[in-house]
């Protein structure tokens, strides 16, 4: 039995054309931070699913046993149901939602194109790693939250307080793996960076230039923090996803 969904987490569902997108909330946040790009998406008249990911969106005790393989397995069958309904689907995300959208066209390569926001790519360094396994061996669950790293006063993401360890380190092996086969992502890829980042460092952004087998676009974000999609630089992101999405998949009669 699972908590109540908080106000404003709720998945997000439109019905459009027989274009597709696939948009994927990050790690201990929810479908608030990804709403307005979905929407955005949606007035462009894509078709759009934004899932609320496993244990996410509740409370955290609802995340702490959850783990990389049930957040990837509800992506996966959320982008299969959607595939079902049409020609092509792209798959955007934030943070870990990147990370499984990344994930998701390895495994995938019918998927048309990805648009990323500060993508989870390369873990964490092993002095990071081995401090958060020291705390989970010292019985520790709970870290402090990671959330609403955000620039822009007054605009905060509804996220957990606290990180869950045990999710997180499944989560950092996961992104290892996912790095490990960016030579067979070959669809193109928008990647939004920001070049002040307090929970993902920039050389993930690096990591997915240098690695991808396809053609990346990156755009450096100046004045957003972590959370992108819910800073200074909302619109922007909004506008160049739909802007990029509708050039590869213009829509029927265009």
């Amino acid at each position: 039995m699972t908590d109540p969904v908080l106000p404003g987490a709720e998945p997000y569902s439109a019905a459009g054309d027989a274009r597709g997108a696939l948009v994927l909330h990050g790690f201990t946040g929810n479908p608030q931070s990804m709403r307005g790009l979905a929407t955005a998406l949606a007035d462009a008249g894509l078709t759009v699913e934004l899932p609320l990911l496993p244990g996410h969106g509740t409370s955290v005790a609802d995340m702490v046993p959850t783990r990389w393989e049930d957040w990837s397995a509800a992506a996966e069958a959320a982008y299969i149901e959607l595939a079902a309904r049409c020609d092509a689907v792209v798959a955007v995300g934030l943070s870990m939602g990147g990370t499984l959208s990344v994930w998701l066209a390895e495994r995938h390569p019918e998927i048309a194109a990805l648009v990323v926001v500060n993508p989870l790519i390369e873990p964490p360094d092993a002095e990071t790693v081995a401090f958060i396994d020291s705390l989970i061996e010292g019985g520790e669950e709970l870290a402090p939250g990671v959330g609403s790293d955000i620039a822009q006063e007054g605009s905060v993401e509804s996220a957990y307080a606290e990180l869950p360890l045990r999710a997180a380190r499944s989560l950092f092996g996961a992104a290892t793996d996912v790095a490990a086969g960016l030579g067979s992502l070959k669809c193109p890829v928008l990647l939004f960076s920001s070049i002040q980042d307090h929970v993902v460092a920039p050389v993930s952004g690096d990591r997915l230039v240098e690695g991808a087998g396809g053609p990346v676009e990156r755009i450096m974000l100046e004045r957003s923090f972590h959370v992108a999609t819910l800073d200074y630089d909302k619109e922007e992101i909004e506008k160049r996803t739909v802007a990029f999405v509708t050039d590869l998949l213009p829509p029927s009669g265009a």
